[in-house]
């Protein structure tokens, strides 16, 4: 079966952590289009679209030859803006390219796509990546959402807490870093769309807790690809560091 697959990558100026970390100069083009262009150069999409809330954004991606759309309305996460932006869009998997994620790669795009292709009772509503984190730090750190899954791979519950708790210090089990990039079935992100915040969702201030909480399947899918995910001017920095050595 052929999917229709579109990107879209919502992009907020004015980031809680970070105000105008999209905008800021990773080794020579800003952040949101190393990011639009690496979504671009998986050549997975039909289509590929910046989803902001900025018209210095929108300008951004216009002069650089990309596709960007203006939100109509104010909203608090960036599923919100993806779904207004695909609201009227025939497509059927909208991936979510998270726009301070520059170092998105084609096999984990692919990854997330194949979840989909093998889903014939599209009982999966989306899917993303999780990534092995083995420094204390890194697992203590709230910025860092992790995420347990069941022994099917399917999201249990995403926190800022390191989770699972090592109580059995004698039991090896990995901590996963959620990655904010997901594929979404279009109709659950509609959905998603047309709800209230939940519960949990607002006490984490995590968005996909509220899939969970209404009882939706979330595909986990482990990279070993180690993105940086930019929400501090020291992730900034690390991320010109890490363009460096790989460009």
């Amino acid at each position: 079966m052929s999917l229709k697959v579109i990107a879209v990558i919502p992009a907020r100026y004015e980031a809680s952590r970070f105000p105008a970390k999209l905008m800021q100069d990773l080794c020579g083009k800003s952040v949101i289009v190393r990011t639009y262009e690496a979504a671009l150069a998986t050549n997975l999409f039909d289509q590929v679209i910046v989803a902001t809330d900025s018209s210095i954004i929108f300008k951004e991606i216009t002069d650089h030859g990309g596709k960007a759309v203006m939100s109509k309305k104010q909203h608090d996460c960036g599923s919100d803006r993806i779904a207004e932006a695909v609201e009227n869009i025939d497509a059927d998997i909208i991936v979510n390219v998270q726009g301070d994620e520059p170092f998105t790669n084609q096999a984990d795009l692919k990854k997330l796509l194949e979840v989909f292709e093998n889903d014939d009772d599209e009982t999966i509503a989306l899917a993303s990546l999780m990534h092995e984190l083995k420094e204390e730090k890194d697992i203590h750190n709230s910025n860092n959402v992790k995420v347990i899954t069941d022994l099917s791979g399917n999201a249990i519950y995403f926190s800022r807490s390191p989770i699972p708790f090592n109580r059995a210090t004698d039991v090896e089990v990995p901590v996963y870093k959620h990655i904010g990039i997901y594929a979404f079935r279009k109709a659950a992100l509609i959905d998603f769309y047309n709800s209230s915040a939940t519960p949990l969702e607002l006490k984490e201030k995590i968005e996909c807790l509220r899939y969970l909480e209404h009882g939706k399947k979330i595909s986990m899918i482990i990279t070993d690809h180690a993105s940086i995910g930019i929400d501090t001017p020291s992730d900034l920095d690390a991320a010109r560091q890490m363009w460096l050595s790989i460009n």
